[in-house]
């Protein structure tokens, strides 16, 4: 059988239905009239730059960490990449080769292959626009820290005066001046979520600042973001080196990292670890959000988007190991300076009960008397072995000063950021600097993330809305507007938990339910098998068959498992979060009220039901348009079936024998682009046992 050209004609071009443009006929050949309209990379590293600034964010330096030092240390870090082979790459692989293929947003991507499943890329998109929301309050937070590291001393060093009585501020006095000044001067917090206070005109003027800033860098596209990713994304790196070469520099660095990297393997019967580790490696990848699938998208065709994957993937790995060495030696400095300043107040106890005569037979204890004027020049570990002996006897009043102790009082996001890190800063010599080359680096961290989740919200749109798409600018600055007014509830007094909220709860189960539509998409409503041939089209080689087994099995159940898990954790366990008293100085662990427990049901059930929905409304559509007549400019369905992917004439025989109630439940639009070399026209107009053969 030799091999008919296509048609030529526009009516016929249009039988290839919704998405197959003839520029994208020619996307396959390489052809540079290819998507003329559509924006793309001036170079590689432009694009990797772009995926590694959008995966490697805030998490990596304070989400990470904590979990590596809450669940064994070594272990989970093994844990982890067992995790993120065998379930992130081939994900994020996933993502990557279905935007570079299809060159659309999610939205595009997911209704190409049928448009039952248009409403996944609907809900990425909902998720972006509620991470987008409180992501880019912590980038105000930074910014404003950063404004306030410009001042010798840093504002947080010491404890302010109370004028009324001349004294130490009792807040303050009772905590710490970072804690203080992180909850009295940077948020001026509420005792709980259900005191809303007035709005904090600071912080509302910040996160205006930080709105203008992501609208004026993505304001022409990836054109104009991408010149600001060669900074955000790059400077990061600088400043977590140097921050690593001087934390080793520091007493207690050592003891940081060995309590970090010291294995316990126990912890792997765990099933909470388990589930901790998984959704780890979902988010660090940025997995369900739409942004990998919009990046990609302005990729060429035959990129080796393989290779990307592992890349980026090893990439985040590696800056999450750099950021929890850095964390690591910052808090074993921390933790030993709290247990040397816990010595020295021990030490002036000992002398005051040793100066009573009732108390002299202590002095017999073999306690180093001469010493105690100068409590630098005892050990920790001989104040240790002697409390081990003695302490039982010396009362309630002295204490054992251990650095293990204050190394297991874990820290973790904001708390690790705008407390743990601002107190080591101001025991630096030279604070200010230190403080704000520090609130930099989380400022670009944050922005390059912030970048990614707009353009998973805005490149979809355009794609799918031409209206939207012939006014980018106008989409762009309106998106950051309606952002910046929602926002608004986060910069009220109590506006911190509603953050903790979003962080907790917006985002978690309707992209683990996102990823779950996406893995079963591929892998069983369009087929591993028909994938894995577009990609060979698409790279010139075939990717490794264990990728098929991966999408189909592993990736599907784990991805199930998680959802499950975390259901289960909210239905059994309460949702609480933790809340700054001003009288007792302290947190607390509080439940939500019942509102907030609404609110939180309503963002999940709102980001999850444009699934439902768009499957509903396109049968609904199918079914009404078997009975009526196709649209003016609208091609008939049939038309899709007269073009098939002919590899060669066995594949072409062996395609002809589907039994037509096969083809009408699975997809034939091919996942690439339809090029000339890849298919061909069948016979339409031959006798009626040929075409019966051919199935249409």
């Amino acid at each position: 059988m030799t091999e008919k050209p296509p048609l030529d004609s526009t009516e016929d071009r249009a039988w290839l239905g919704e998405g197959q443009s003839e520029t994208q006929l020619d996307a396959v050949n390489g052809t540079d009239g290819a998507d003329d309209d559509r924006p793309a990379w001036d170079s590689k590293i432009q694009y990797v730059l772009a995926q590694v600034g959008f995966s490697v964010g805030l998490g990596n330096v304070w989400r990470f960490p904590y979990l590596c030092h809450q669940n064994g240390g070594g272990a989970f870090m093994l844990l982890y990449v067992f995790l993120l082979l065998i379930v992130g790459v081939p994900l994020f692989f996933m993502e990557l080769a279905a935007g570079q293929s299809i060159r659309q947003g999610s939205i595009g991507v997911w209704k190409h292959i049928s448009p039952k499943l248009a409403g996944i890329g609907y809900s990425s998109c909902m998720v972006c626009f509620y991470v987008a929301l409180y992501y880019n309050v912590i980038i105000a937070w930074s910014l404003f820290y950063m404004g306030n590291s410009f001042q010798y001393p840093l504002p947080w060093e010491q404890c302010p005066i109370d004028v009324s009585t001349n004294d130490t501020v009792k807040e303050c006095a009772s905590s710490s001046p970072t804690s203080y000044f992180w909850f009295r001067k940077a948020l001026n917090i509420t005792n709980s979520i259900e005191e809303s206070g007035e709005f904090n005109p600071i912080m509302t003027g910040c996160l205006l600042a930080a709105w203008t800033i992501v609208s004026l860098a993505m304001i022409k596209g990836i054109k104009s973001s991408a010149r600001v990713m060669y900074f955000s994304s790059v400077f990061p790196y600088v400043v977590l080196f140097i921050f690593l070469i001087r934390g080793l520099l520091l007493e207690g660095a050592m003891d940081g990292i060995t309590y970090m990297f010291y294995p316990k393997l126990e912890i792997w019967g765990n099933v909470q670890v388990w589930r901790q580790a998984a959704t780890q490696v979902f988010f660090a990848l940025g997995l369900g959000y739409g942004s990998v699938i919009a990046y990609s998208s302005y990729n060429p065709v035959h990129n080796n988007c393989h290779r990307d994957a592992l890349m980026v993937s090893g990439i985040n790995f590696m800056t999450s190991v750099l950021a929890s060495l850095v964390v690591f030696v910052v808090l074993g400095f921390r933790a030993r300076n709290i247990a040397l300043r816990c010595v020295a107040e021990n030490l002036g106890l000992l002398n005051v009960m040793a100066s009573h005569e009732w108390n002299q037979p202590l002095v017999k204890l073999g306690w180093p008397w001469i010493n105690t004027t100068d409590p630098g020049s005892i050990p920790l570990a001989d104040y240790r072995h002697w409390y081990e002996q003695y302490g039982s006897l010396m009362g309630p009043n002295i204490t054992d000063c251990s650095l293990e102790e204050e190394m297991n009082k874990g820290v973790e996001g904001t708390g690790l950021a705008f407390i743990a890190f601002t107190e080591v800063m101001a025991l630096f010599p030279a604070s200010p600097f230190w403080s704000t080359l520090f609130f930099l680096m989380l400022l670009n961290l944050g922005l390059s993330t912030m970048f990614g989740t707009m353009q998973g919200i805005l490149t979809p749109l355009m794609d799918n809305f031409s209206l939207l798409g012939r006014h980018r600018t106008l989409l762009t600055v309106s998106s950051c507007a309606l952002g910046f007014l929602l926002g608004l509830i986060f910069t009220q007094r109590s506006g911190n938990y509603f953050v903790t909220m979003f962080d907790d709860y917006s985002a978690t189960l309707p992209l683990v339910i996102v990823v779950i539509f996406e893995t079963i998409s591929v892998a069983w409503v369009y087929g591993t098998d028909r994938f894995l041939d577009d990609i060979e089209i698409m790279l010139n080689w075939r990717p490794p068959v264990v990728y098929k087994y991966l999408w189909k099995y592993v990736c599907l159940l784990a991805m199930v498992g998680l959802l499950a898990a975390s259901l289960l954790r909210m239905v059994f366990k309460s949702p609480t979060y933790t809340a700054w008293n001003q009288s007792t100085a302290s947190e607390m662990t509080l439940e939500y009220p019942g509102w907030a427990l609404a609110m939180i049901v309503m963002l999940i059930v709102f980001a999850s039901l444009p699934v439902p929905i768009g499957y509903l409304l396109s049968l609904l559509r199918s079914r009404g348009g078997r009975n009526s007549l196709p649209e003016e400019g609208e091609p008939p369905e049939v038309h899709r079936e007269l073009y098939t992917k002919c590899n060669s004439v066995e594949q072409l025989d062996s395609n002809s024998q589907h039994r037509p109630e096969e083809d009408e439940t699975r997809p034939r639009a091919g996942f690439l682009p339809l090029g000339h070399e890849l298919y061909r026209l069948l016979p339409q107009q031959e006798d009626e046992d040929e075409e019966q053969d051919t199935g249409v």
